[in-house]
């Protein structure tokens, strides 16, 4: 079903009128920043095949920066594999600033979670957990250790390109069919973005790094991991002896898959049973059949499992180095800085499926209940940082960069909870019968323009006094 103009605008303008915002400060004062990071392993279920033990992927942490201007504070909150969205609540207590200064995110790594079934047991990507998580006291810890360690502090910000990811909407050369492969050919945002807090001395304090590819190296791999995005953080982390925090946040990556799958799929039809003899990775009656458990799971052996594990820690580490470059080219700036944060709900008329089938075949749909999309803003001195609660398509996330007010604009993914949307295709995508657009429960016509609305609207809230001040 599609909008009208006439009433998307209605919706729009309604949708403003009940938004729940917070009036933003115009404070500005001295930067000080802090960060810190615990790991959890051990809350972690035990996985099916036994880590090597030599990657520091294997680990799974949660990392926290704090930024104080003595006028308020903000966090900027990761953790491996699923967020809890009852950490956001707990961390803002705890600095006892504004909630909407508080952004938590996923790595969304689908082998490390807390909040679904073991790894690699029946397939299922992780979700964060709606209401109270084992995690909320490893949250608070990362956040007290991070304020134990408050500095003064400049920050800069810049950005590069990698080219790990590609849109993974694709046809299929020989059914002629939507599945899931490389597609070069679409849309996909290549931009690292990279947030450097450093002592006026210049030592790095944590890095805040953002970029848009799904950790499914291990998707039914069975070794806990927080794949590519863990390794990266160590790399880096390690670069300088321990004495800084670096934390991944995942851009707008609902349709982004790691270029690279051969390691992966081959773990994943090694668990299954079959061998890689060089016919394709990703085949929907495979996956299927390990995912309703007709297919049974064994262990990887340890040529397969030090094989994958090898190519997460390589593909890590080029992430990183390329975070590394953009680090070092961007100049911090003075440790004066406004920070504030916002929020709104943007509503969406839903739907619900009515036939079955993970792929390559239309979807049948009735009226569902609306979707409510939390988006939020955190703005640091000339950095916006948008968020939503949800995978959202590569084009809606470059279309609220290019609209954006504010140059340096971040789009955070999968941050604060999970909303009741699944993925959120763009319009032209709802023709794509993949499993991320048959399985969305929102109807066509709204995300693609409502989204960079409301997140433009943010922006422009914060803005709007800096603007005043030149």
């Amino acid at each position: 079903m599609k909008y009208s103009k006439s009433h998307l605008l209605f919706r729009w303008s309604f949708l403003i009128i009940i938004a729940a915002a917070t009036a933003m400060s115009a404070d500005t004062g001295p930067l000080r920043v802090g960060a810190g990071r615990v790991e959890f392993t051990k809350l972690a279920p035990a996985p099916p095949t036994p880590p090597t033990g030599k990657y520091e992927h294997e680990k799974l942490f949660v990392r926290a920066i704090v930024i104080d201007n003595g006028a308020t504070r903000a966090a900027l909150i990761n953790v491996d594999g699923a967020a809890p969205a009852s950490g956001r609540a707990k961390a803002a207590d705890e600095l006892k600033c504004p909630v909407e200064n508080v952004i938590i995110s996923s790595t969304h790594s689908h082998s490390a979670s807390l909040g679904g079934p073991p790894p690699g047991t029946r397939g299922f990507a992780p979700r964060p957990q709606q209401g109270p998580s084992p995690l909320d006291s490893v949250v608070v810890e990362a956040v007290r250790q991070a304020v134990s360690k408050l500095q003064p502090a400049r920050m800069g910000f810049g950005t590069g390109r990698s080219y790990l990811n590609v849109n993974r909407d694709a046809i299929n050369p020989t059914t002629h069919l939507w599945t899931q492969d490389a597609n070069p050919t679409a849309p996909s945002d290549k931009t690292v973005a990279v947030l450097k807090f450093e002592t006026p001395a210049g030592d790095p304090i944590a890095f805040y790094m953002n970029y848009a590819m799904h950790p499914v190296n291990l998707y039914l791999g069975g070794i806990l991991s927080a794949d590519y995005p863990g390794a990266a953080s160590r790399y880096i982390e390690q670069v300088y002896d321990d004495k800084m925090v670096a934390v991944f946040s995942q851009g707008a990556e609902g349709d982004q898959n790691p270029l690279y799958l051969r390691a992966a799929g081959a773990a994943q039809l090694e668990r299954g049973g079959q061998k890689y003899t060089g016919q394709p990775l990703v085949k929907e009656q495979v996956e299927a059949e390990i995912r309703e458990g007709r297919r049974k799971m064994v262990p990887l052996d340890a040529k397969a499992a030090e094989a994958i594990e090898k190519w997460i820690d390589a593909e890590g580490l080029v992430f990183a180095e390329e975070v590394l470059r953009v680090a070092q080219a961007t100049p911090a700036k003075a440790g004066q800085v406004r920070i504030a944060g916002v929020q709104k709900t943007l509503t969406c008329l839903g739907r619900t499926r009515t036939n079955e089938g993970r792929e390559g075949q239309p979807g049948t749909y009735e009226d569902g209940p609306d979707v409510n999309l939390l988006i939020g803003m955190v703005g640091i001195g000339d950095v916006g940082l948008v968020s939503i609660n949800a995978e959202v398509y590569s084009q809606i996330g470059q279309i609220v960069k290019a609209k954006s007010p504010m140059a340096n604009t971040v789009f955070v993914g999968m941050a604060n909870g999970s909303a009741n949307s699944g993925y959120v295709p763009t319009d032209d995508a709802y023709g794509h019968n993949t499993f991320q657009v048959l399985g969305a429960r929102l109807k066509s016509g709204c995300a693609e323009t409502g989204i960079p609305n409301a997140m433009v609207d943010l922006l422009t809230q914060y803005a709007a006094p800096m603007a005043g001040t030149k």
